[in-house]
């Protein structure tokens, strides 16, 4: 999400502003101290401007890769 906001060229203010949600917001999230639920996903994807479905196949890639280094 990070990367996404930074190519799209927008601070954590802006998506802040965009989503009526305090700048500490985005920090939070950004910043691992929360998660976002579903709907909040949506709504920080589509500000964005990125496709969520894009966001998760990239974190099911990371997932997959990293299963496969752990040895059983």
């Amino acid at each position: 999400m990070i990367a996404a906001r930074k190519e799209a060229q927008l601070t954590q203010e802006s998506v802040a502003k965009s989503l009526k949600k305090p700048q500490s917001f985005v920090a939070k999230y950004e910043n691992g101290e929360r998660r976002l639920d579903v709907i909040e996903f949506l709504l920080v994807a589509h500000v964005i401007g990125v496709d969520p479905c894009d966001i998760i196949r990239e974190i099911s890639q990371k997932i997959s890769e990293a299963s496969c280094e752990i040895e059983i």
